[in-house]
């Protein structure tokens, strides 16, 4: 039976509650069943081993209304269970236009922000229909599906109040696209890796400092990135090459970056990562990882010595941006389809560039600019805001196991 078919039948609202255990949603139809109703819509949630089960059901034949609320609640006794019928019209009403996913990530998420995002989701006219749990640890990631109202619009009154309550909220446009196969590039320096690299190579040198405030200035979008980087690492020069073993030995992976990558290959996601960083690393990095695509900056290297200067293209601002739409040519997926990840004024076109931009524990200019921010040292949290839930990261790690 069709949706515009039940639209003004008579139907019935079975809720079950109580205690779970197995058999209770066969057990339930089982006794509906002998009544020749048509299912209409199906709901079950199990919270802490308390069970919901609502079925939304025909009437049954003329007279046999009454028996079969009989017969449900005998059954339910017998169960331990409770159960409450609501005779009504047709289907669900139809949900409004304008339809998104909203993930909220807490550490922890605490009553008054769920309570004050639900209220900010209403005051834009929309209507929470859904609401599912993704992950309870290392962050609790809640998803809310959302109608009624405009994506833009709701994303735009959500980062305000993201802000103010402390968690992170991403807002994405719900659809067929969300499971669909996406590229995700990211930064190096201080998002997929913990270190900046340049510095890693300056404390070799002996002009830590001097770099380390460079790197500060430009990263605050107070300094153009190509003049920086020449400054930078012209303070290299004469350095032996074999310098670039022990810096390489040296990152540090962010915490979660290995089962965000692990992930999402499994899944059939293609990852890159752009640095204004070094190929000398960048190289060893997808290597290491599996990476699809990794573009990055030269130092050049004469004679076993670093000379202070970098060869070909350089990777800046602009340069990231056009790095992320080449790779997603490459992969042929659309660009909307695409997903960065940065934290750095350098990162903010390609931010801006991807179908969902993510500042990764950012400076404040970048998580202004973003569509969304995530400030908890767990790079495998963006998971949660392509829809991919915990439990199905420790299924596909049991898998490979």
């Amino acid at each position: 039976m069709s949706a515009s078919q039940t639209s003004d039948v008579p139907t019935l609202l079975v809720k079950i509650f109580g205690k779970d255990r197995p058999g209770i949603t066969a057990g339930l139809f089982d006794t509906l069943a002998a009544y020749s109703v048509d299912v209409v819509d199906i709901e079950q949630v199990v919270t802490r081993g308390r069970i919901v089960l609502c079925a939304l059901v025909t009437q049954p034949s003329a007279g046999l209304e009454g028996d079969l609320r009989a017969t449900v609640h005998s059954w339910a006794d017998s169960m331990r269970l409770q159960a409450e019928i609501i005779s009504g019209i047709g289907d669900n009403r139809p949900r409004g236009h304008g339809r998104s996913l909203v993930t909220v990530l807490g550490h922890p998420l605490t009553a008054e922000s769920t309570a004050a995002i639900a209220a900010r989701i209403t005051s834009t006219g929309g209507n929470i229909d859904r609401v599912f749990r993704l992950a309870k640890y290392p962050v609790t990631a809640v998803e809310f599906a959302v109608s009624g109202t405009e994506t833009e619009a709701l994303r735009t009154a959500l980062a305000t109040e993201a802000a103010a309550l402390g968690v992170d909220i991403a807002v994405v446009s719900a659809g067929l696209h969300r499971r669909a196969q996406r590229l995700v590039v990211m930064d190096v320096d201080s998002t997929l890796i913990q270190d900046e690299v340049i510095e890693l190579f300056a404390a070799h040198a002996g002009c830590e400092e001097q770099v380390a405030e460079v790197t500060a200035a430009a990263m605050r979008g107070e300094l153009d990135f190509e003049q920086s980087l020449h400054a930078r690492v012209a303070l290299l020069e004469g350095l032996d090459a074999s310098v670039v073993d022990k810096v390489r030995s040296e990152v540090r992976l962010t915490p979660g970056a290995r089962t965000l990558i692990r992930t999402l290959k499994r899944l059939g996601y293609q990852v890159g990562v752009v640095s204004g960083g070094f190929t000398q690393v960048t190289d060893d990095l997808r290597e290491r990882l599996g990476l699809d695509f990794a573009q990055a900056n030269t130092l050049e290297i004469v004679d076993g010595k670093l000379t202070g200067k970098v060869t070909g293209e350089i990777v800046d601002r602009a340069g990231k941006a056009r790095l992320l739409r080449r790779f997603a040519a490459e992969a042929g997926v659309p660009l909307a389809q695409t997903v960065a990840i940065g934290d750095g004024a350098n990162d903010l076109d390609m931010l801006n560039s991807a179908g969902l931009g993510v500042a990764f524990n950012a400076k404040p200019v970048v998580r202004q600019a973003a569509h969304t921010a995530v400030n908890v040292p767990f790079l495998d949290t963006v998971l949660y805001l392509l829809g991919i839930s915990r439990e199905e990261v420790e299924a596909a790690d049991s898998q490979e196991n």
